[in-house]
């Protein structure tokens, strides 16, 4: 696969790099991270325009960004029901959700790049949720500065270790992704036992009023 990658870099260079981190921003399966490092390692050798990658990667990644949040916008529960349909696309939509409900637009920063393989289903929710738009173009641009830089650059500078650096920051990326989907568990099952026990409370509240009501009125009479 990575020789593969490696190929089609060489070959297509620039216009492949817009397409891939475009569709990669769409929850599609393509190696967007492997080809910035691959590209960044051409540029390198002379073989690409450093700018322009990431020019490239950049353009097309915010371009996938902004239109799975309108996608999401204008179709609404039809977009709900296609997250819903398969059992892996839910299971990231709910932890998209919970990360967007503990960091808020900062989140759509941070998924861009620090929990990427959250990033698209960001992208859904914040059109669905109808998140102001532009918070989160301006959130979602600084994150792809980042998550560009970091993959261009490194594929640059390590031109020699590509396929070492790659495997690091997927192991990296995906442990971090699962430690936000721990805290965020974590922080629902707080607030669940917490709501839990308020409405025990009301309950009791709602119970002992009832059983004085008799005795006030016996009183009375």
């Amino acid at each position: 696969m990575n020789d593969l990658i490696l190929g089609l870099a060489a070959d297509y260079g620039v216009p492949l790099l817009f397409v891939v981190t475009f569709l990669s921003c769409l929850a599609l399966p393509v190696p967007s991270s492997l080809l910035m490092l691959a590209s960044g390692g051409f540029a390198a050798a002379g073989d690409l325009s450093l700018i322009a990658a990431a020019t490239a990667a950049f353009c097309g990644a915010v371009l996938g960004d902004n239109l799975g949040y309108w996608s999401a916008r204008r179709l609404g529960l039809r977009m709900e029901h296609w997250l819903q349909a398969r059992p892996k696309r839910a299971a990231l939509r709910a932890k998209a959700a919970a990360f967007m409900d503990k960091w808020g637009g900062i989140g759509v920063f941070f998924s861009r790049w620090l929990v990427a393989p959250l990033g698209p289903y960001i992208n859904y929710l914040g059109g669905l949720s109808q998140f102001n738009w532009p918070r989160f173009a301006l959130w979602a641009m600084a994150g792809e500065v980042v998550w560009v830089g970091v993959y261009v650059g490194l594929g640059y500078v390590f031109a020699d270790n590509m396929s070492a650096i790659a495997s690091v920051l997927g192991n990296l990326s995906g442990f971090l992704a699962a430690g936000v989907v721990a805290a965020g568990l974590g922080i629902w099952l707080v607030r669940a036992s917490k709501a839990r026990d308020r409405k025990a409370a009301r309950r009791r509240c709602r119970k002992s009023s009832r059983e004085s009501a008799p005795n006030v009125a016996d009183e009375t009479s």
